[in-house]
């Protein structure tokens, strides 16, 4: 099958991060004998059309060098609240359409794969009515969360996803918000997480370290609940040392929090590793702690238990509530206090079973996040999608 992927990110050299979960379905596509190629952004005027590990990609320019910076920096929801960015989106939005019509005309595309609704899917939306061909969405999570502050932003998905032949999510969570922004059934999406390197999480943690945290450090993260249940682990007997791995805006507060709540001496503040460190990072963690809410998935708790590391998180956590069990291998808190963190946290490190628990259901994740179970899963979308287009062309 021949399938054009369009993202708003994708590896500019090996081992960037940037996009790396689409090039890893891309090339476990390729592997099944599809024929992909990927229409980007370019990224401050570096453009043009390579050929990288067997997949073409194009990276379209679409405004002079030092303005193309709405890919690849985490600005884009910033960028379009100013006339500029608006201006510079609209532009990216028109070349990546050009770009991806000339593609579909130039050769037997079967379909689009277009990875957030904006602006890859806008460009599949404003493709389909010129080269006609179907497009499959997938929503990552910072496109839904745009959707909640802005009623353009609402009429435009909705256009964009009920044009869409099929629609999937990275979570539940995801699924049911662009559901209900769009009037459409939950249940018409698929529900289907980006692969990941599960190659990295081939050991398995035999515990030792305490509690360990992984994200950015910024609100949502709620790692100061963290800090003030830990303070209480110690109060109660259980001084077991705390990790924080990750940086942000809220480090220099954490880090005061941290000795305030007296702390300090036990609790580590790592700041951010690459991603081929993270099972280092995580390495014999008693429990990984994650009481974040309205995540899109949060690959790091897939990570923890993958690596065997029992998991506490927030039932709110949003995407989590997909991966992470209610007993067993991990524990759900509804409505997250420092207290009840503190008391899930007590019992996962009482609780022996927890980690042959979280070892055996981190094998299921891993299993199911491999890139060619991934690809098996979109390959069976892509066939339901060109059988229908062939249908209707009938």
């Amino acid at each position: 099958m021949r399938i054009v992927t369009l993202a708003h990110s994708y590896p500019r050299w090996d081992g960037d991060v940037a996009g790396a979960f689409i090039e890893r379905l891309v090339l476990a596509l390729r592997q099944r004998s599809h024929r992909v190629s990927v229409i980007v952004p370019a990224d401050k005027g570096q453009g043009g059309t390579i050929e990288h590990k067997g997949v073409p990609i194009t990276r379209v320019r679409y405004a002079p060098a030092q303005l193309e910076v709405l890919a690849y920096s985490g600005r884009m929801r910033e960028a379009v609240a100013s006339f500029r960015g608006i201006a510079s989106f609209a532009t990216l939005v028109l070349a990546q359409t050009w770009a991806t019509t000339q593609e579909v005309h130039s050769d037997r595309v079967d379909l689009i794969h277009a990875h957030w609704w904006l602006p890859g899917g806008i460009t599949s939306w404003l493709a389909a009515f010129v080269g006609h061909r179907p497009y499959v969405l997938t929503l990552h999570g910072t496109d839904v969360a745009i959707l909640e502050k802005s009623s353009t932003a609402r009429r435009l998905a909705r256009a964009v996803m009920r044009k869409a032949s099929a629609i999937t999510a990275v979570s539940s969570f995801l699924a049911e918000r662009a559901a209900h922004v769009a009037g459409i059934e939950s249940s018409q999406i698929l529900v289907q997480p980006m692969p990941l390197d599960v190659e990295l999480y081939s050991t398995t943690s035999s515990g030792g370290a305490g509690i360990v945290t992984v994200g950015r450090l910024v609100q949502q993260k709620r790692v100061a609940l963290l800090l003030e249940a830990v303070a209480r682990l110690h109060k109660s007997g259980t001084a077991v040392p705390l990790t924080v791995v990750g940086d942000g805006p809220e480090r220099r507060s954490l880090e005061y929090h941290a000795t305030q709540l007296g702390i300090h001496e036990t609790t580590r503040f790592v700041g951010s590793v690459e991603p081929e460190q993270i099972p280092a990072a995580i390495g014999d963690a008693d429990v990984f702690v994650f009481p974040a809410h309205d995540e899109g998935l949060g690959l790091a708790v897939a990570e923890a238990l993958m690596l065997g590391v029992p998991v506490v998180a927030a039932k709110e956590g949003g995407g989590v509530a997909d991966l992470v069990p209610a007993s067993g291998a991990g524990r759900l808190i509804d409505g997250v206090t420092a207290d009840k963190l503190a008391e899930a946290i007590q019992e996962v490190l009482r609780d022996a079973s927890s980690r042959s628990a979280a070892a055996e259901h981190g094998a299921g994740l891993k299993r199911r996040l491999a890139p060619d179970a991934a690809a098996q899963v979109f390959e069976a979308v892509y066939a339901s999608v060109a059988q229908r287009a062939r249908d209707a062309g009938a």
